[in-house]
């Protein structure tokens, strides 16, 4: 249950700070927390990451709930010792369902994290892409410690 608690919360941070986005900032607008590294800027993604797919709305909505579907069934599947896989699953649950309501309701995906990481300016993003990544970020050192594991075992 508490990995569902914190997909909810996930999806309420994201909403709330796109919500404050669209209220308080004009589209374009840039505002400068950490010069040359940080800003929020208003930013509006009709596809996927770095814009690929653009528009395509119905194949968004199609994936994101097969994507959603599994990982729900992927979390109550797992046993309860695989607490860091539910946790990165439930990251990504509440992601996905972040970024679909945006979807749905706006027809694209507000973002507003601008960073510049060496001067190359990284595409704009939001709470739940950042949840996205840490999640996959997760399985990723997951599955490598299991392979690492696995090559000592049979060692």
């Amino acid at each position: 249950m508490i990995y569902y608690i914190l997909a909810l919360f996930i999806i309420i941070v994201d909403q709330l700070t796109k919500w404050l986005v669209v209220k308080y900032m004009e589209l374009g607008e840039n505002i400068t927390i950490i010069e040359n590294f940080l800003y929020l800027s208003s930013h509006r993604n009709r596809g996927a990451a770095w814009g690929i797919l653009e528009g395509q709305m119905y194949f968004f909505y199609i994936i994101t709930v097969a994507v959603v579907i599994g990982l729900i069934v992927y979390i109550q599947k797992l046993p309860k010792d695989q607490k860091w896989m539910k946790l990165a699953l439930s990251l990504m649950l509440g992601g996905a369902i972040g970024n679909f309501i945006d979807r749905l309701l706006h027809q694209e995906v507000i973002d507003f994290i601008n960073t510049f990481i060496f001067s190359y300016d990284f595409p704009i993003f939001n709470v739940a892409d950042s949840t996205l990544v840490i999640g996959v970020g997760i399985i990723l050192v997951l599955t490598l410690l299991e392979g690492k594991k696995e090559k000592e075992l049979s060692n």
